[in-house]
């Protein structure tokens, strides 16, 4: 790995532990907004929706951050203890449906 990108990671995994909620609503609010950059390149629009693109920025930094923060620490506490590759595959599936 680059020294920059193993400096970023490294940089985001201290933000990650130091600051869990807001960072984990700022990458989901990037992640969204750039994931609907590329849905409009790839359906064909000519001139991006930068409206569109704000609502889904701020509906990923307002919910979609902060319901996973909060879900996976009520995941936590429902198998407290448990780390085995069952409990583990458990919690993501529960995390992932709608």
């Amino acid at each position: 790995m680059g020294s920059i990108a193993k400096k970023g990671l490294n940089q985001y995994l201290m933000q990650l532990q130091q600051h869990p909620l807001r960072t984990k609503a700022i990458t989901a609010g990037t992640l969204a907004g750039l994931s609907d950059i590329v849905s409009q390149k790839l359906t064909g629009i000519q001139k991006l929706q930068l409206k569109r693109i704000l609502l889904k920025v701020i509906f990923g930094v307002a919910y979609l951050g902060p319901f996973g923060h909060y879900l996976h620490i009520i995941l936590d506490k429902i198998f407290k203890g448990k780390r085995d590759t069952k409990t583990v595959a458990k919690k993501v599936s529960h995390s992932t449906q709608p």
